[in-house]
C-alpha cells in the first residue's frame, strides 16, 4: 500500500474514533440533569415527609389537648351543677326562713291576724284589687277617692259592698275578739270648694267625718261599736310628699287598722299610721 493511501485509511479511522466520542458526550449530560432531578426529588420527599410528621405530631398534639379540654369542660360542668344545687338549696332555705319569718309576724303583737284571717283579707283584695290590705301588719287601705265622691264622706255602694265582706271577716268566731281602728287622711290642699266647706270647713272635719263614715258603715254591717275607734290626721299623715295630683291622690286615704284585744289606740306610733 503506498504512503497515500495509508495516511488516507489512518485518517478515516481517526474520524471514526472522534465520531463515536462525540455521540457519546449528549448521552452523558443527559444522565447527569436526571440524577439531579432525581437527588431534588428525593430532598424534596424527605422535606414533605418530615412536614408530614410534624403535622402528624401538632394533630396528635391537638388531640392531646382537645382530650384535656373536654375533662375540664366535664369538670366546670359538674362545678356548675354543685353551684346550681347550692343555689336552689339556698333559695329553698330562704323561702323557709321567709315564711318563718312571716308567720312570726302574723302572730306578734303588731299583727294579731293568724294565717287563716290574713288569707281571708288577701282573698277580699284578689277580688277587690282596688282594696290594699298588708300582710305583714294587718294594715288594710282605701283610696278615698274611690270610698267617696268628691267632697263627700258618704260611702260609695261598691265600697259599701267591700266593707259588708271586710266585717264578716271581723266578725268570725275567731276575729270576735279583735279591735278596728279607722283613720282617715287628707292631702295638703285646704277645703276650697263652699259646698264642701259647709260641711267639712278643714281637712281635719274632712277625714275625721270620713273615718265616722266607714266606723257606721262596719256598725251597720254588723260590728259592735265597742270595738271601733275613729280618727283624722288631715294633712299631717302623708304617705309621699304633695307634690303633684297623683302624689296627693295616694295621700288622700282611709286605713283600717285589726289591733289585738289589749292595743292602746293612744299608743300607736306614727310608723304604724303612716303603712
Amino acid at each position: 500500500m503506498s504512503l497515500r493511501i495509508k495516511t488516507q485509511v489512518w485518517v478515516a479511522f481517526a474520524l471514526c474514533g472522534v465520531i463515536p466520542a462525540c455521540h457519546c458526550g449528549p448521552k452523558h449530560g443527559y444522565l447527569s440533569q436526571a440524577h439531579l432531578r432525581t437527588q431534588q426529588m428525593y430532598l424534596q420527599n424527605r422535606q414533605l415527609a418530615a412536614e408530614r410528621d410534624g403535622y402528624s405530631q401538632s394533630l396528635a398534639a391537638l388531640g392531646d389537648e382537645k382530650t384535656r379540654l373536654d375533662q375540664q369542660n366535664q369538670a366546670l360542668k359538674a362545678n356548675l351543677d354543685l353551684a346550681n344545687q347550692r343555689l336552689n338549696n339556698l333559695a329553698s332555705s330562704n323561702e323557709q326562713l321567709e315564711q318563718k319569718y312571716k308567720n312570726i309576724l302574723a302572730s306578734s303583737r303588731d299583727n294579731p291576724l293568724t294565717n287563716d284571717q290574713i288569707k281571708k283579707f288577701e282573698g277580699l283584695r284578689n277580688k277587690y284589687p282596688e282594696f290594699e290590705f298588708d300582710p305583714e301588719t294587718g294594715v288594710s287601705k282605701f283610696n278615698a277617692d274611690l270610698l267617696f265622691a268628691s267632697g263627700s264622706d258618704q260611702v260609695t255602694p261598691k265600697y259599701q259592698q267591700i266593707l259588708q265582706e271586710f266585717a264578716a271577716i271581723i266578725n268570725a268566731p275567731d276575729a270576735k275578739h279583735l279591735k278596728v281602728l279607722v283613720v282617715g287622711h287628707t292631702d295638703d290642699k285646704p277645703i276650697s270648694k263652699q259646698p264642701t266647706a259647709n260641711r267639712h270647713p278643714t281637712n281635719w272635719h274632712l277625714s275625721t267625718n270620713r273615718a265616722d263614715a266607714v266606723v257606721l258603715t262596719l256598725r251597720k254591717a254588723g260590728v259592735t261599736e265597742g270595738r271601733m275607734g275613729a280618727a283624722g290626721y288631715s294633712m299631717h299623715q302623708p304617705v309621699t310628699p304633695n307634690a303633684n295630683d297623683a302624689a296627693r291622690q295616694k295621700n288622700r286615704r282611709v286605713e283600717i287598722f285589726v289591733l289585738a284585744p289589749d292595743a292602746s289606740i293612744a299608743g300607736i306610733d306614727d310608723g304604724h299610721m303612716q303603712r
